[in-house]
């Protein structure tokens, strides 16, 4: 006999039992529950509680998470408390905390995970998910443990470019999530969670409901570098990663035309804005070398984001040359730093890597300390 598959109004009803955040209304009146989303057997939202509150309110969302569990069809939950502070103004009529002050105060760090960096990108289509897995398996060749998280919850890549998409990621205590490993690094996307060809229709505190539950309740274990590939822009996603986790830095892709600088140096300006260093800029389709003849071209220009990383004062990585070997391995779901290994566009990889890696070991450092001799 078929499973039935689980409604909303059925999720609606079995909270209907969990009190909301004020210990007496139940959960789908109290106005603190988010849009419910179903899909295939497994059940996604949210509660909206005071951010003073937040620590304080996990059993109110592991009742709810087990009363949505408990519903007959229900083959997995994700619930989030989604914290916002106090709209009131503090005392003696100062000015709300900006995103610095606030990003300061609420981030807490992923255990056994020692440096997180965010490969971002001001817009679409300039090859950062490429760029993100190519990175990550270089650092893997310098002797880190790396893991992805693909962040980009409306258009995940990270299954189609390790061939994994058809894997599914183990649950470790019934509700932590075992990360997928291929080609030596660990791996974790949405894409793994739903289907491939399913439209995302999630609305903000979803998107970050899930990304906050793909950072804490997956089993990482002991990672040296944890990259995140981001979706484009500077919306959502972007700043509840910079504002919730203790991101060691940040790696801007760009492509060399003005067109595509505009958007990167949005992504430099948010990054700076919200206290996360910028470990540098990477021109990627920086050139194109024809495989019949040899000759160059700059199809895009050239020199761009080089030009843009100095007027910013943050350091320039490095450049990816535009060429089908890195699109064709990608899209084959061995991306070229695995692949080919000791070729020009792995060499690129793996300087690019370096330089990030010395940039994260340069922010630890401590201070030089200054002695006076009287």
């Amino acid at each position: 006999m078929a499973t039935q598959e689980p409604t909303t109004d059925s999720i609606l009803a079995a909270l209907a039992a969990v009190p909301g955040p004020d210990g007496r209304t139940p959960l789908p009146r109290s106005g603190a529950l988010s849009e419910i989303v179903v899909h295939k057997g497994k059940v996604y939202f949210s509660i909206q509680v005071d951010a003073a509150r937040a620590a304080g309110l996990e059993p109110l969302r592991l009742a709810a998470e087990n009363a949505a569990r408990a519903v007959p069809g229900v083959s997995g939950a994700i619930v989030s408390l989604t914290g916002e502070s106090a709209s009131a103004p503090p005392a003696g009529g100062g000015r709300q905390p900006g995103p610095r002050a606030q990003a300061a105060t609420t981030k807490a760090g992923v255990p056994g995970v020692r440096h997180i960096i965010a490969v971002a990108s001001g817009k679409g289509g300039v090859g950062k998910s490429t760029t993100a897995a190519n990175l990550a398996l270089a650092l893997a060749r310098l002797g880190r443990k790396v893991g992805i998280l693909d962040a980009d919850i409306y258009g995940p890549s990270l299954p189609k470019l390790f061939a994994v998409a058809d894997r599914k990621p183990d649950a470790v205590d019934g509700r932590t999530l075992k990360p997928i490993e291929a080609l030596g690094v660990r791996l974790m996307s949405i894409g793994f969670l739903v289907d491939q060809e399913a439209a995302m229709i999630w609305r903000g505190p979803m998107v970050m409901s899930a990304l906050r539950q793909m950072l804490h309740e997956v089993a990482w274990g002991d990672l040296d570098v944890l990259v995140v590939d981001m979706p484009p822009g500077t919306g959502d996603a972007q700043l509840t990663m910079a504002q919730t986790v203790p991101l060691s830095g940040a790696v801007i892709v760009s492509t060399p035309q003005d067109l595509a600088l505009i958007d990167a140096r949005r992504g430099v300006a948010m990054f700076e804005q919200v206290a996360v260093p910028v470990l540098g800029v990477v021109e990627n389709m920086s050139y194109f070398i024809c495989p019949h003849c040899g000759e160059r071209s700059d199809i895009f220009g050239h020199g761009g984001a080089r030009d843009e990383a100095l007027r910013r004062g943050v350091p320039f990585l490095g450049e990816i040359a535009l060429d089908m070997t890195i699109r064709a391995t990608s899209d084959a779901g061995n991306p070229v730093v695995a692949s080919s290994p000791d070729g020009p566009h792995a060499a690129a990889y793996l300087a690019i890597a370096r330089r990030v890696a010395e940039g994260l070991e340069a922010a630890q450092r401590p201070p030089p300390r200054i002695v006076i001799e009287r």
